[in-house]
């Protein structure tokens, strides 16, 4: 193999794909970055076996040829070489001489045979959605995927797909959250998509109104982002019945300020720093929304005037799980719903439906 490229593009090409290595390797192959050289283009993927990540880049090639070199080693490396030209050739020790200015320098790859390939996935299901929705329903679900393996298909993300409507849903037996957006499909499927692949993912694509396809197979998926491919393997399992959790009517009603309510709440979060507590307090009633918090260094109470419909009501919550789910919304006004100091709240826009928010509240004895 002997490839001229520009260093630039192809610092950026293994910066893409050196996401899909994983930072605990079983296999040190997988410590990898796969490179492929023939006709004008240089192929660059990598894997952890659940994500993979393809690049490709235009370049000079006068020997056709493929190896596997050192994925952190090289990202590393030609991150310093991102001004000028540079040559890559194989020799017959499977070493990779890296030619740039008047200098060269020597890595020695991994046997190509033994890495596994990058697999096409054979389907003619997908839908189309844009790349700025496909980052709005990533970014505002994701934060409440469960963290532990106790239940591992909670480690994923649902997609939840029907005709030209697509339900994302997260969810970590504390909280939920689900976004909904109109897509281009007429297919029928729920998938459940890990949680690091989503985010990876979400960093790569833009916020544009550009569709891109995402491809459905039965155990992995994969978004065609034109020169860069991202494959990924489904969890298998039955996610939970999202529908069956949420409610459908409620008691009382609060129309909040959004950016009041959540720098409110970050203020009361200060003083649970230095506590045992890890809830504040909700006091409803008379179109105010009283929030308190306790410990040792000290008291808040702070009033915030907002819309309440129905009866009063004192319910304790987690602040940060009020806080991520606020973060997220770009809306200025939100709809808190409630039935009592034990159920669920539930956080609406005040208009439409493009996301719902359910949180369980704490309870607090004595």
């Amino acid at each position: 193999m002997i490839v001229n490229c520009q260093g630039l593009e192809l610092s950026e090409g293994l910066l893409r794909v050196s996401k899909a290595i994983s930072n605990k390797i079983a296999n040190p192959i997988l410590e990898g970055i796969k490179i492929i050289a023939e006709d004008d283009t240089l192929t660059m993927s990598a894997t952890d076996t659940e994500l993979t990540i393809e690049k490709k880049i235009k370049a000079e090639v006068k020997q056709e040829g493929e190896t596997v070199v050192p994925g952190r080693f090289i990202t590393e490396f030609v991150k310093k070489l991102t001004n000028t030209t540079i040559q890559m050739e194989l020799n017959e020790k499977n070493q990779l001489i890296i030619k740039y200015d008047d200098s060269e320098s020597i890595i020695q790859c991994y046997n190509p045979v033994e890495y596994p390939g990058f697999k096409n996935i054979e389907t003619k299901e997908y839908f189309g959605i844009s790349q700025k929705d496909f980052k709005t329903v990533v970014n505002k679900s994701i934060f409440s995927v469960a963290t532990d393996d106790s239940r591992p298909i909670l480690k994923g993300v649902l997609f939840d797909i029907k005709d030209d409507e697509l339900n994302v849903v997260a969810l970590d037996g504390y909280r939920l959250a689900r976004v909904k957006k109109q897509v281009k499909s007429s297919i029928k499927k729920s998938i459940v998509v890990p949680s690091r692949s989503l985010n990876e993912l979400s960093k790569m694509i833009e916020e544009s109104e550009d569709i891109i396809n995402v491809y459905v197979g039965e155990y992995t998926i994969m978004v065609d982002l034109g020169d860069t491919k991202v494959t990924s393997r489904l969890l298998e399992g039955d996610y939970i019945n999202y529908k069956q959790i949420i409610p459908i009517n409620f008691e009382t009603f609060v129309i909040a300020n959004k950016e009041q309510l959540e720098q409110a709440l970050e203020r009361a979060t200060l003083l649970l720093r230095v506590s045992n507590n890890n809830f504040v307090k909700f006091d409803i009633k008379e179109n105010n929304l009283c929030i308190t918090s306790n410990s040792e260094l000290g008291n808040l109470k702070e009033n915030i005037p907002v819309t309440v419909s129905g009866k009063d009501l004192v319910i304790s919550f987690n602040p940060r799980y009020f806080l991520e789910s606020l973060r997220v919304n770009t809306n200025e006004f939100v709809k808190l719903c409630f039935n009592s100091s034990s159920t669920p709240c539930v956080i609406v826009p005040t208009e439409e439906d493009e996301f719902l928010y359910l949180i369980l509240p704490v309870r607090v004895i004595g």
